[in-house]
Formats: structure tokens, C-alpha cells, sequence
């Protein structure tokens, strides 16, 4: 093992006993419902995988622990000594062993724990993502979730929100939980910078969107209550509304389902993607990339 860095204060620890309690917060995390009464009791939120925990150190959150095992705490060091210079333990366990933690075979040894932030007001997000822009030439955009349970597929979505300037994301009370390990893991950490906050009721807490000065877009394969717009047209469409918006709420569902008749009725447009002929929808994260970008540019 290399020296520690300068001014480290959190200890390495190896440890033996899986039953040691300062583990606690690493232990069967391929077990949902313990999961979610774990964390909820601690505090806490799990980061998977050196690019997610370089995210969290860079973060706002403040780290409690990482594990890793009898390999990474030499390949990880990196990773190891930043989170000893801010005061956190480092826990360590034989790589043969890890998996009868953590509940699965953990992808190159390595997850942390943080603490989990307070809930955060929708209207401040919604006036902060106001306030902010997209990508050069493009108008503010924040996103709006309905029914996605996956967690794959909200951590997909916020990884791609990031990607094309999305100022926040917001959630309906079904939604997977943003900071859910998996959630995290698939979106390489951005859900742990991006901002976002629960809207309820649902769908009246769309009134708070448009009240922020959002037009919601609905994204949505066909529309049979109103004329529905092309994703190609949008930006001309909006032109024309007046006043004009601050800016554009993009409104998906989940897969199957879709988006809810509530969730339409409450939306100002019905935006549609033109596809191939025989092709009915994309993946919902797909989707939204695709009119992230074709909204977020000049």
C-alpha cells in the first residue's frame, strides 16, 4: 500500500468479519426493499464504480465510506486517498469475499456512501432552471418524468439531460428514485449534480411548471385529443406563441404505458417524433435525447 497523501485523516480499515457493523450501509444492496429501508433509516445513498465516485467527490455530498477490495485499495489509490483527505474511512475486504457483502459481484471493487441530501423545493429548482440557459443558442430546458420506475431508465435519462444542458429534472411522486445505486451507476453520476424535485399532486404539479414560465411539451408517439406538433416544427411553434416562454418542459412516460391522459390534457402541446414507418416508439431515455437535442441548440 502506497504512503497515505498529505494531510489524510480517514483511516484504511481492513476488515474480515462481514459482520462487522460498520458495514452495514454496504450489505445486500442487490436487495431493493432492505435497500430502501436501510438507506432511509442511515441516511444515506450508495455510489457504484470509480467514474460515480469521482462524481461524488466532486460533488456537494458529503462522503462517509468507501469499500474496496484487497485489489483496488492499490488500483483505486487515487480514488482512496481522495476520500481519506476528507476525513472518510476506507474499508477494506478481501476481493474473493466482496460478494458476499455487497449481494452481487461489484464491477472493479469499488463503492462509497454519502450522505443523502434533503428534498429540494420544486419552485426554487424551477426558478434557478428558469434563470439559466442551455446550450449556447438554446432556450432553458428542464425535464419532467412520469411513471418511470426503472431505475436504468431514469439514470439513462439524467446522463443525457446532462449531456445536452438540461437545467433540472422533475419527477412524478412513481418515479424511481433518482439516487438509487442503480440510477446513479447508469447515469456516470450526473444524478448526483443534476438538480431535481418531486411534483406533487400530480398532474397539477405541472401548473407549477408552466407557472415558472415552461411551456410543457408533451412527448408522445400519437395524439388523438389535439393536433399534435412535429419535433421538427417545435421550435417554430414556440416562435410563434406569445408571450414567449422561458422556456421548454419536456414531459415523457414511461415505456408501454406512456404518458398518462391526465398528464396530456395537462400539457400545452403534444410533440411527436417522426419515425421510419413501422417503428411505433424509441426507449424513453433515447427519445428524450432526441429532442433534448433538437431543442437544446440554436
Amino acid at each position: 500500500m502506497t504512503a497515505p497523501p498529505a494531510g489524510a485523516t480517514g483511516a484504511v480499515i481492513e476488515v474480515e468479519d462481514l459482520d462487522d457493523p460498520r458495514l452495514s450501509g454496504f450489505r445486500d444492496l442487490n436487495d431493493p426493499a432492505t435497500r430502501r429501508r436501510l438507506e432511509a433509516e442511515l441516511g444515506i445513498i450508495v455510489v457504484e464504480g470509480r467514474v460515480a465516485v469521482r462524481q461524488l467527490l466532486d460533488s456537494d455530498l458529503t462522503v462517509r465510506a468507501l469499500l474496496v477490495d484487497d485489489h483496488q485499495v492499490t488500483l483505486a489509490v487515487d480514488l482512496v486517498d481522495a476520500v481519506r483527505v476528507t476525513g472518510a474511512p476506507v474499508y477494506v475486504v478481501p476481493r474473493d469475499r466482496m460478494a458476499s457483502l455487497v449481494g452481487f459481484r461489484l464491477h472493479r471493487g469499488v463503492v462509497a456512501v454519502a450522505g443523502r441530501p434533503p428534498d429540494a423545493d420544486p419552485d426554487r429548482v424551477l426558478a434557478e432552471a428558469a434563470r439559466g440557459n442551455g446550450l449556447p443558442g438554446g432556450p432553458p430546458l428542464v425535464a419532467v418524468l412520469e411513471g418511470l420506475n426503472d431505475p436504468e431508465n431514469v439514470g439513462a435519462l439524467f446522463r443525457n439531460a446532462a449531456a445536452f444542458g438540461v437545467r433540472a429534472v422533475f419527477l412524478d411522486p412513481t418515479c424511481a428514485d433518482p439516487l438509487y445505486r442503480r440510477a446513479v451507476r447508469v447515469s456516470v453520476g450526473h444524478a448526483l449534480h443534476l438538480p431535481f424535485a418531486r411534483l406533487d399532486p400530480w398532474p397539477e404539479g405541472l401548473d407549477r411548471v408552466r407557472s415558472a414560465g415552461f411551456v410543457v411539451c408533451a412527448l408522445a408517439p400519437r395524439s388523438d385529443a389535439r393536433p399534435p406538433v412535429s419535433l421538427h416544427d417545435l421550435r417554430d411553434h414556440l416562435a410563434a406563441r406569445a408571450p414567449a416562454p422561458t422556456g421548454v418542459a419536456l414531459l415523457v412516460g414511461a415505456e408501454g404505458p406512456g404518458l398518462s391522459a391526465g398528464a396530456l390534457a395537462a400539457a400545452d402541446e403534444v410533440v411527436t417524433i417522426p419515425m421510419a414507418r413501422g417503428v411505433d416508439s424509441l426507449n424513453v431515455a433515447t427519445a428524450a435525447a432526441v429532442a433534448f437535442d433538437r431543442l437544446s441548440g440554436p
